[in-house]
């Protein structure tokens, strides 16, 4: 692993889309504000468009063609001769002090990428505030949930690279992302640096992104469907680098909710203990869902349960899926 030069190191932010939009600005124009002295910001569209035009000469605007952001993420690697490479998304932003706060980490040799929280802003709309919340919730996340809000310093083995930095002879000795894989691929990525390389994803709060949400319900159901479906394909295939068991427990839900109602129909006996655990899970979901405004309590109660059910078919379908539309 090479050696970080000693004195502000450059980055390299490399931001993957479809193509130019509104939020891209916002993200442009946060980054731009960095207390950082050295970074470049590469913008990688399917293609470019006419209207984007920039003052600055820390951007660079690379046309990619139709192909998926850790493949512009790879390609990327071949445009930049930065130290770091900074993923982000372009409906996300940094705080100011992002990078900051990030580059202190790689003083130490072991780690190899550093992340942190990509956290709901408050201009979002209602809906979003909602979908924020309910990825928030310990019921839906788990332990993974400071992936959408702060907490401590700790050491990771799987991140999303929505707010990931990476030095950039980690990156080259792993032949990047190096899959067709979308979304999913930043799991086999970390399972790279974690288990292959044994070095270190460290997790800081103070790596802080501003990212949008997706509105309940269906924008934000179909973005958990498009997890749950690669989550158990790859288990099914044994393509997974990580395995928890949390990751069954919504097909589990889904199942008992299913199997339980048709056994009820039996038996008093099991219709009392159905009905039982189907009021002591709502109840559960509806303690999930206190929020400080009163208006989301009902929207996330509602996400939740419907978050569980969409994960929970389609982490199912993915384990008897025969193929995936990217292989």
């Amino acid at each position: 692993m090479t050696s970080l030069p000693k004195n502000n190191p450059k980055v390299s932010i490399i931001i993957p889309l479809k193509e130019i939009n509104q939020n891209l600005k916002e993200c442009i124009d946060s980054c731009l504000k960095l207390d950082y002295p050295n970074f470049e910001i590469i913008i990688l569209p399917d293609k470019n468009s006419e209207d984007f035009k920039t003052s600055s000469e820390k951007i660079r605007v690379i046309e990619t063609g139709n192909i998926t952001p850790p493949k512009k993420r790879d390609f990327a690697l071949s445009k930049t001769d930065a130290d770091i490479l900074a993923f982000i998304d372009d409906d996300a932003y940094p705080v100011k002090d992002w990078l900051n706060n990030a580059l202190v980490h790689f003083k130490d040799e072991e780690v190899a990428a550093v992340c942190g929280p990509a956290v709901t802003p408050a201009s979002d709309s209602l809906r979003q505030k909602a979908s924020g919340e309910v990825y928030e919730s310990f019921l839906v996340s788990g332990m993974h949930a400071l992936r959408y809000r702060t907490q401590k310093i700790t050491l990771v083995n799987d991140y999303p690279s929505c707010n990931f930095l990476i030095r950039r002879s980690i990156f080259v000795d792993l032949g990047g992302f190096n899959t067709n894989f979308w979304p999913g691929e930043d799991t086999f990525l970390c399972a790279a640096i974690t288990r292959k390389l044994n070095k270190k994803i460290i997790y800081d709060p103070g790596v802080l992104v501003y990212h949008h949400r997706r509105p309940l319900y269906i924008p934000h159901l179909k973005q958990v469907v498009s997890y749950a479906l690669h989550r158990g394909y790859f288990v099914k295939r044994g393509l997974n680098p990580t395995f928890e068991i949390t990751y069954f427990f919504p097909s589990f839900l889904l199942v008992g909710l299913i199997l339980g109602f048709v056994l009820a129909l039996f038996s008093l006996q099991l219709k009392i203990v159905y009905l039982a655990s189907v009021a002591t899970y709502l109840l559960l979901v509806l303690i999930f869902s206190i929020s400080k405004d009163l208006r989301l309590i009902l929207l996330k109660f509602l996400g939740i349960i419907m978050t569980h059910i969409a994960y929970g078919f389609f982490f199912l379908k993915g384990l008897f899926q025969t193929k995936l539309k990217e292989e």
